[in-house]
């Protein structure tokens, strides 16, 4: 196969997918900044830079850059021309678009049946003042897009709280107001990637973020029939078929799905786990490829 990967050109995963391809697959950087495309002689045509992405077998995104809204709008369109065309784009243009959101992910979580944190998004301070009061007086304020624990903001004192989201609301941010659910001090990470599924339990001394990109520590952890079942129908939630589902007991043992990411890292879990997840990764893409084809 010829597998074009949208993401940074010098990034660790697309070291370890060139590592698990080997011989046997083409691996090749793609940038979301060069994406362009062409509607012309009946056909559009998406490529970025001197890559032709709708010649390729596959088109793997491995990340979503902050970028301005025309720019994320064109992106997402170029990327719906190449699945309309045949061209397995995983995860997909919708599956994208909709775990970048962090309100419409919960929103198709919780429409799914599946236990989430009591959530309110609003606009205004005000509004999200009286969140916080409906929420308890404790909650986790969270960047509508975004990952990796950037940007979340534990608020327990109201007088801070305001302050906060009247800066919030002076820079035009979506004020994501979650209820802080007391837990044990670990969450659960697990990765969906078709029908494989890998866990791994994240915890942290001195941060109440658990992610490992902010130095929270992984382990691997005893997959339970609960887990499964809530990251299965997380990621059918949102559409992935590659999905890092968050899990978060609460403090009388309750699991609460937290974030659906739908370009998520396996660094941290593939190092705890000693799994070579690049090459189910590659396996799986395969999969769908071959499964285009027969189409």
């Amino acid at each position: 196969m010829r597998i074009a990967v949208l993401g940074s050109a010098e990034s660790w995963y697309l070291e370890d997918l060139r590592r698990a391809a080997a011989q046997q697959h083409e691996i090749v950087p793609a940038l979301w900044r060069e994406v362009a495309a062409a509607v012309e002689a009946g056909q559009t045509r998406v490529w970025a830079g001197r890559v032709a992405l709708d010649q390729f077998d596959a088109v793997l995104v491995r990340t979503m850059p902050a970028a301005s809204l025309e720019q994320i709008v064109f992106r997402m369109d170029a990327l719906a021309s190449l699945y309309a065309g045949g061209v397995p784009v995983i995860n997909s243009p919708k599956a994208v678009e909709t775990a970048i959101d962090k309100y419409l992910t919960l929103a198709r979580v919780q429409a799914a049946g599946l236990p989430v944190p009591r959530t309110i998004v609003c606009q205004s301070a005000d509004d999200a003042l009286s969140a916080f009061e409906q929420l308890g007086g404790d909650v986790v304020v969270k960047p509508l897009f975004g990952s990796e624990g950037r940007g979340l903001t534990h608020l327990y004192d109201r007088g801070l709280a305001e302050r906060v989201f009247q800066l919030f609301a002076q820079q035009g941010a979506v004020l994501y107001v979650q209820q802080f659910l007391r837990h044990p001090g670990h969450d659960f990470r697990v990765l969906v990637i078709g029908q494989r599924l890998l866990a791994m339990r994240r915890a942290s001394a001195g941060d109440w973020r658990t992610n490992v990109s902010r130095g929270g520590v992984a382990t691997a952890c005893e997959l339970t029939a609960q887990m499964a079942h809530l990251a299965r129908q997380s990621a059918a939630a949102v559409g992935a078929s590659i999905a890092g589902v968050d899990l978060l007991p609460d403090d009388q043992g309750r699991l609460h799905v937290l974030e659906v990411n739908a370009v998520p890292g396996w660094k941290g879990l593939a190092r705890a786990l000693q799994v070579d997840v690049a090459r189910i990764v590659i396996e799986h893409v395969a999969q769908l490829v071959q499964e285009a084809r027969q189409a």
